[in-house]
């Protein structure tokens, strides 16, 4: 791993499998002639995305700001048209607090902040929250010695390794959705570069089969799917991991073509900002995501109480793939 010196940037190219879009070789940053969603070029972080947050944290805390980890939000507090504070459970404890502010910020899924309110929500704001739709996510890191998959494209690579980022799996007889190989993003997310690994992902519904499973069995599971469509050997796999993430899909049905509702009750109070893609309850890419909380402080600083902007993003049709 790179040192704290070290840490920065790694110039991403990406490369996908199967695609039929060809991307351009330019070299430039900014790339305006790249269909948007299909941009092959960009900055990435060193250490993977969560070095992004490492350093918002850090920034925070440096200037004074406390960050609670392992709290849950169970309420929020409200005077007329603001909202004054919020209920926080710490989950190992169990102690609940109550944190007054200013201005607040919300990335929780918007069914959660719906039923967290401590006053009166109206009925049909209520009823469309709890018939939201989610689609849960299951993570499994591989830590192999090889793939079996080999490189043979002209692109060179890191040991050779196949140069896709991430594969989508078309085979209907697993359930892996896709593949992420993280050497690709960046060869510092690997220890050792004689290793590679792998995230396999899986699209569920909490309290399915799928979800039901142990860890060890699923990384059993996971590993037998890789090994049935010939990408790995099950005897090269040296480690792996299991991560259950919930509510990691907002979903465009059920009662999402009622969301005019919710959007008009949160909107109405003047220091509460939807923000992300859990908390807005659309399929945000991290940039949009990233990109609202910056439009809400801009907001702030402004005196701007309108959150208009901010529903905006991600609205044009640059970011949409073309059929």
């Amino acid at each position: 791993m790179g040192s704290s010196e070290d840490k920065g940037t790694f110039h991403y190219q990406s490369h996908f499998t199967r695609n039929k879009k060809s991307f351009t070789k330019d070299s430039a940053l900014s790339q305006k002639k790249v269909e948007t969603s299909l941009i092959g070029q960009f900055m990435y972080p060193k250490l993977g995305p969560g070095q992004l947050w490492e350093e918002v944290a850090r920034i925070i805390t440096e200037n004074g700001g406390k960050i609670y980890t392992n709290h849950q939000v169970t309420g929020l507090l409200g005077e007329g048209e603001c909202i004054s504070g919020v209920q926080v459970v710490n989950k190992s404890t169990g102690e609940t607090l109550e944190e007054k502010g200013e201005y607040f910020f919300s990335t929780m899924p918007v069914r959660d902040l719906v039923n967290a309110f401590k006053f009166d929500v109206p009925e049909n704001v209520q009823n469309v929250a709890n018939d939201l739709m989610y689609r849960d996510f299951i993570t499994v890191g591989l830590l192999l010695d090889e793939l079996k998959i080999k490189n043979e494209t002209k692109t060179s690579t890191v040991n050779n390794i196949v140069p896709d980022n991430w594969i989508y799996i078309q085979e209907r007889d697993v359930k892996l959705g896709r593949l992420q190989i993280f050497n690709n993003w960046s060869p510092y997310m690997v220890q050792d570069s004689e290793h590679v690994w792998i995230g396999l992902e899986y699209f569920c519904n909490e309290g399915d089969d799928l979800w039901n499973m142990s860890e060890q069995d699923f990384s059993d599971f996971a590993i037998a799917e890789l090994a049935k469509i010939d990408i790995i050997d099950p005897k090269k796999v040296q480690d792996s991991v299991v991560i259950k993430v919930k509510k990691t899909y907002p979903a465009y049905f059920g009662s999402y073509h009622q969301f005019h509702l919710i959007r008009e009750f949160t909107d109405s109070f003047e220091n509460l900002f939807l923000i992300g893609r859990n908390g807005m309850h659309r399929y945000n890419n991290m940039d949009h995501s990233m990109l609202t909380a910056m439009a809400a402080v801009d907001n702030i600083i402004k005196g701007t109480t309108s959150k208009d902007n901010l529903w905006q993003i991600n609205a044009e049709d640059d970011y949409h793939e073309e059929n």
